[in-house]
């Protein structure tokens, strides 16, 4: 990253931490702290097949435009499938989950607003690095969801699953 006296900075191709969440990577690009709480930005390389858990978020609104590949979402009682140069729109407060639709892996950018909750992704990251048992990690991951104003959505994995062949993060 390239920053100047003034704030402006550069995130250059392959700069970056990254997390990887068994099917779903996110590569950290702006923070929120960068942004003065404004935004984020993430990018999410997505393995074919792959389902993020169902959630619904209290305070953050949040943008995907995908890169390469297809995604489906669910976002409240609306499925949708978007490929390169489309944006899929993710309001507070209406549960969602997205998945890679296509047989090859898939990258999107996350413009997350306002900015912060991208520390969920940092701390999720170390948890499933730290190779937990399922029960536990899922009852860790509820926890930390809580302490970022998340929910996690029941019913949803198991139709999405059987409906389009997806197996959830981790699986």
């Amino acid at each position: 990253m390239t920053e100047t006296a003034t704030g402006e900075f550069v995130v250059r191709k392959g700069e970056g931490r990254s997390a990887w969440l068994g099917g779903l990577g996110v590569d950290f690009k702006i923070s929120g702290t960068r942004t003065g709480g404004r935004f984020a930005v993430v990018e999410h390389p997505i393995d074919a097949g792959r389902l993020v858990p169902p959630h619904v978020h209290e305070l953050e609104d949040e943008c995907s435009l995908v890169l390469e590949g297809r995604i489906g979402a669910r976002i409240g009682d609306r499925i949708v499938e978007a490929g390169p140069g489309d944006y899929v729109w993710k309001p507070r407060g209406v549960p969602h989950t997205f998945w890679n639709a296509g047989p090859e892996p898939a990258r999107l950018v996350e413009i997350i607003v306002p900015g912060a909750f991208e520390q969920f992704f940092a701390e999720l990251g170390d948890l499933a690095a730290a190779g937990l048992p399922p029960e536990e990690f899922v009852a860790r991951r509820s926890e930390l969801g809580s302490r970022y104003s998340q929910d996690f959505v029941d019913g949803w994995a198991d139709e999405l699953k059987a409906r389009y062949g997806l197996r959830l993060l981790g699986e």
